[in-house]
């Protein structure tokens, strides 16, 4: 809904007040008499490599930040990319949104496109579909498959480390959970260190054509990609 004041005078929202058209607190009211709109916004950003997932620089760390890429004020991420991860990342200005994302609870689905040392087996696959021990904690069962042919990435700047001995391969992992570095870990778990990784869906909505480093606001359709 959009409410539209006919009035510049600074009364007007107490007019509109008394007629009972008030609008929701979730709206605001822009100068001269602007269509009043809704102060929540969702956006999605592809996070290059080398990018930490905050706006503040750590001391000492040669990552960039957020802060480089001309993201509205007062957005924050929900979630995280590791900075030596890629992909799809979501800002919103909007609170509660992190768990509701996140919480394994809510079993929002999460894909990642993992390129791995090696050719990894059914038996290896099997055992990231059930769950790994990563430390002391047991991951929850995942879907883990092949991704054969490779996905249409372009190259990592900088480039992802070849070994001629070595085969790569790149697999899909689609979970519920992030715990720190778990995708990583995963791979390490079953004998298939990461060599790249990227986010390519939260829900049902994919990075698309959306470039490194780029972000736009998505659409209403899209917001329920995300959450349903």
């Amino acid at each position: 809904m959009i409410f539209q004041l006919t009035s510049k005078h600074p009364r007007a929202k107490k007019n509109l007040n008394i007629l009972g058209f008030l609008p929701p607190p979730s709206y605001r009211l822009s100068r001269f008499s602007a269509p009043l709109i809704a102060s929540s916004v969702l956006l999605a950003f592809h996070k290059p490599y080398g990018v930490l997932s905050q706006f503040t620089p750590e001391p000492g760390s040669a990552w960039r930040t957020l802060a480089d890429f001309g993201l509205p004020k007062n957005v924050y991420a929900l979630g995280r990319l590791d900075a030596d991860s890629e992909g799809l990342l979501l800002f919103s200005d909007e609170a509660g949104l992190n768990s509701r994302l996140l919480d394994p609870h809510n079993a929002h689905r999460r894909e990642y496109w993992v390129q791995v040392e090696g050719l990894p087996a059914d038996a290896a696959l099997a055992r990231l579909a059930r769950g790994v021990k990563i430390g002391d904690y047991q991951t929850l069962p995942a879907v883990a498959r092949r991704l054969d042919p490779p996905p249409a990435l372009g190259p990592r700047n900088p480039p992802v480390r070849f070994r001629k001995t070595v085969p790569d391969s790149w697999l899909s992992l689609e979970l519920i959970e992030g715990k720190n570095r778990q995708v990583r870990r995963m791979t390490a778990a079953v004998g298939h260190p990461t060599l790249r990784l990227v986010r390519a869906r939260i829900g049902t909505l994919t990075l698309g054509s959306l470039v490194p480093g780029a972000w736009r606001e998505l659409t209403g359709a899209e917001r329920t990609a995300v959450f349903g």
